[in-house]
């Protein structure tokens, strides 16, 4: 699998002026899904600088927190990803209720970290960048070079590590997997 990085977006165009940002529609969670998944794909670099830099300045402060905070994150998903492919009562609800699902994770994370008094550190130095994310994701609205990039990823011509860990939450735009599936039944 080819994983390519997708590139920096603008800082004036990740976080232009109020006129780019609208609240989500709540009643309609298929069309907030496809604007997170949408804005999480494209903006995915910013995000990661963002979260870097937060994730730094944590870190300094407390390396061996951070470390033991990333690591126990990390076993967490990783686990209930294996679990949710392995059990097809969690692959249902990580299909249907993708932020309870990581809510999930972050919680038995926050229960593990407990245990070795690192709180502050996961609370500051990982949820916080992830909040963030979801918090921007939600209110950016998509511009048409964002739709052309998510339908490039989706359909395969680019991977990037944010489509990767789309695909462990199994999370696609809804017009992005009805193309893929499409694409797959002619091959065959």
């Amino acid at each position: 699998m080819d994983v390519t990085i997708a590139p920096l977006r603008a800082w004036d165009d990740f976080f232009p002026g109020s006129d780019r940002f609208a609240r989500p529609d709540f009643r309609d969670i298929s069309k907030w899904n496809n604007r997170v998944v949408s804005n999480l794909l494209y903006y995915q670099t910013n995000y990661l600088v963002v979260a870097a830099m937060m994730i730094s300045v944590v870190g300094f402060l407390s390396p061996f927190n951070m470390i033991l905070g990333g690591i126990v994150v990390v076993l967490v998903f990783t686990g209930f990803v294996w679990a949710a492919h392995n059990k097809d009562i969690l692959r249902r609800m990580k299909k249907q209720y993708p932020t309870a699902f990581v809510m999930v994770v972050m919680l038995a994370s926050y229960f593990l970290i407990s245990m070795f008094g690192g709180v502050m550190v996961f609370v500051f130095g990982i949820t916080f960048p992830l909040l963030l994310m979801f918090i921007h994701a939600s209110l950016r609205l998509r511009n048409l070079k964002n739709k052309l990039e998510n339908k490039m990823e989706g359909i395969g011509l680019k991977r990037t590590p944010m489509g990767i860990v789309l695909d462990a939450l199994e999370q696609q735009e809804e017009n992005i997997s009805k193309f893929t599936d499409y694409i797959s039944k002619v091959k065959e």
